[in-house]
């Protein structure tokens, strides 16, 4: 069954991010949630996602640094980051990149590119609005 770990401490976006991809859900993905990189790390550790929206902004741990911890972790590497973040200038997307950020978007995020990418990773196509 194919995972996705939404990782935000914003209670507000975590639970948008969920109502956009729960269409996701009637294909058998599972979706989980974290409020700060601590508790991110457990879960992908334990529940192998294999697609995880990461906020740049938390306590903690920030999601550079969780990126950087998943990356250079054999056993969890695999995961497709998806950071999404408001930090938008180009010195933060250079940062994500060197962590191995695989896709970095900001917000406000376009709900269409947010489906379309994770159609494409998981090669799961759902129509909006349906």
């Amino acid at each position: 069954m194919p995972k996705i770990l939404i990782v935000d401490d914003d209670p507000v976006i975590r639970n948008l991010l969920e109502q956009i991809l729960e269409p996701f859900q009637e294909h058998g993905v599972e979706l989980m949630t974290a409020e700060n990189g601590v508790v991110a790390l457990e879960a992908v550790r334990r529940e192998r996602p294999d697609i995880i929206f990461l906020d740049v902004m938390m306590p903690k741990l920030n999601g550079f640094e969780v990126c950087k911890i998943i990356k250079n972790d054999n056993e969890i590497k695999d995961s497709y980051i998806i950071m999404l973040t408001a930090k938008g200038q180009e010195v933060d997307k250079q940062k994500a990149k060197d962590v191995g950020v695989d896709c970095y978007i900001t917000k406000p995020f376009n709900i269409s590119e947010l489906i379309g990418k994770v159609d494409e990773v998981l090669d799961i196509r759902i129509k909006l609005g349906a």
